[in-house]
């Protein structure tokens, strides 16, 4: 298999379908919302905003928060954190992907054996 067609399976597993487009759409969302609230927001705890795009990301994100603790003490700069939920993104979206792919192959197969008949 040629490196071009595995960068383009990649790339479709990861964006070019409902479920990892749904997925992204919601992470995206999230971090939109996110970045615009401390414009709208006075309160102290306009940050705690964060939660929610790591909630989505969150099995991938662990890994992150992990190193940013291990690394940084607990004081991970901003850049890692939504560096980390971009990436967990990206990784949770291609796993969604390749489940969302492997069940429409099964579903696919099945209807051609049971036409044949």
């Amino acid at each position: 298999m040629k490196t071009s067609t595995r960068i383009r399976t990649l790339t479709r597993l990861t964006v070019a379908n409902r479920a990892s487009a749904v997925y992204l759409a919601l992470v995206g969302g999230a971090v939109a919302v996110a970045a615009l609230e401390p414009l709208f927001a006075n309160t102290p705890d306009a940050s705690l905003i964060w939660v929610w795009p790591a909630l989505f990301t969150f099995p991938a994100f662990g890994f992150v928060a992990w190193l940013g603790e291990a690394g940084w003490g607990g004081d991970a700069p901003a850049w890692f954190l939504v560096g980390g939920i971009v990436l967990s993104a990206l990784v949770q979206s291609l796993a969604l992907g390749a489940a969302w792919e492997g069940l429409r192959g099964r579903r696919r197969g099945r209807e051609r054996l049971t036409t044949a008949g």
